[in-house]
């Protein structure tokens, strides 16, 4: 993973690729524990995932699928855009997190826009659209 994303911890969300399609979709998991930084205080006594952090995660998995396509540039995707995203139920500690992130298009080697999805036990958490942006 390390050589594919660069996000470190606490910012690496994407445990392992279980899936992968070249310039087509990419399937990860995400185990979910307890001992993560952000459920200190979101919320204490109920521990619940930032759907902010969900929609990262799933797009650290369109990264994966983004940056392995031929004739890109190097350089680093960064969020150009997130549009129709939903949550559908929370994220708690001791989840598997399984978002897929499938291409819907590239525009001029620079621009790429993601379908994704997350799942926890077949049940849909969480799904929208993804824009990313090449930077120099």
């Amino acid at each position: 993973m390390h050589k594919l994303l660069p996000h470190r911890y606490p910012f690496a969300l994407v445990d392992r690729i279980i899936d992968y399609v070249p310039g087509k979709k990419a399937v990860g998991i995400k185990n979910v524990s307890f001992n993560e930084p952000h459920f200190q205080g979101h919320f204490p006594g109920r521990p619940i995932m930032p759907g902010v952090l969900i929609v990262e995660a799933m797009a650290q998995v369109g990264g994966i699928v983004l940056t392995q396509l031929p004739d890109i540039e190097s350089g680093l995707f960064m969020f150009a855009g997130i549009d129709k995203v939903r949550f559908r139920r929370p994220v708690v500690p001791g989840d598997q997190l399984v978002m897929t992130a499938e291409l819907l298009c590239v525009k001029r080697r620079r621009f790429g826009k993601m379908q994704a999805r997350a799942e926890v036990n077949g049940q849909l958490v969480t799904e929208g659209e993804l824009m990313f942006s090449l930077v120099d």
